[in-house]
C-alpha cells in the first residue's frame, strides 16, 4: 500500500517537474528535488539501485540548476541554446564511459537483474539533466530516449504507475523540443531582421 501511495506522490511531482521545465519555469527544481526524494525511496525498494542512486545525484544537478536559472545566462526565461558542437564528443564519451562503470558496478555489488539498462539509463539521465540546467534544446531528445527504455524497466519491476509516467513524461518532453525550437526560431528571427529593412544607421533611401 505504501508503495502505491509513494508512486502517485511520485507521479504527481514528476509530471508536474516536466512541464514546468518545459515551460522554462525556475519552479521546475524545488519540485524536482521533491520528487527526487520520493523515487530515492521507490527505486531502493525495487532493486533499481542505480535509478535511485540517480535520484541523489539529481539533488546536487538540482540545486546547481535552480542557482543557473536565477543567476547565470539562463536567468533569462526566453533563453535558449543549441548544444556546441565541440561539446557532443565529450557528452557521448561520458555517456558511454558512465554507463560502463555504473554496469560494472551494478553486475558485481548488486543483484540487479537490469544492470545495462538501469545503467544506461542512469548515465544518459545525467548527460540529459546537465543540458538542462545549460537550457541546451537537445535536452529533450535525451530525455526522450531514457523514457522510453524507463518505461520498459518500470514495467519490468512492476511499477504499473511510474510506467505511466513516464509515458506521460516522453508526451511532455515531446512538447518540451517543440516549445524550446519555437523559442529557438523567434530567437533567430529576433537575431536576424528582414533583409528588406533597412538598419538603424542606414538610410532609407540607400535601398532604393
Amino acid at each position: 500500500m505504501m508503495q502505491h501511495w509513494t508512486e502517485v506522490l511520485g507521479f504527481a511531482t514528476g509530471a508536474a517537474c516536466v512541464l514546468l521545465a518545459a515551460r522554462r519555469n525556475v519552479w521546475t527544481y524545488p519540485l524536482g528535488i521533491a520528487n527526487n526524494l520520493v523515487f530515492i525511496a521507490l527505486f531502493f525498494g525495487t532493486g533499481l539501485y542505480a535509478a535511485a542512486g540517480l535520484q541523489i545525484v539529481y539533488l546536487a544537478f538540482g540545486v546547481h540548476g535552480w542557482w543557473r536559472w536565477t543567476r547565470g545566462e539562463e536567468h533569462d526565461r526566453l533563453f535558449v541554446a543549441r548544444t556546441p558542437r565541440r561539446a557532443v564528443p565529450w557528452l557521448v564519451g561520458a555517456g558511454v564511459a558512465g554507463t560502463a562503470l555504473l554496469w560494472w558496478v551494478l553486475a558485481t555489488f548488486t543483484d540487479s537483474q537490469v544492470a545495462l539498462a538501469d545503467a544506461a539509463t542512469t548515465s544518459a539521465s545525467l548527460v540529459a539533466q546537465y543540458l538542462l540546467n545549460r537550457k541546451r534544446i537537445e535536452n529533450w531528445l535525451v530525455w526522450i530516449g531514457v523514457d522510453i527504455v524507463f518505461v520498459g524497466l518500470a514495467l519490468w519491476t512492476g511499477l504499473w504507475i511510474t510506467a505511466a509516467l513516464y509515458v506521460l513524461f516522453i508526451g511532455l518532453c515531446v512538447g518540451g523540443w517543440r516549445g524550446w525550437r519555437k523559442i529557438e526560431r523567434e530567437q533567430g528571427v529576433s537575431r536576424h531582421p528582414d533583409a528588406s529593412e533597412p538598419t538603424p544607421h542606414e538610410p532609407a533611401g540607400l535601398r532604393g
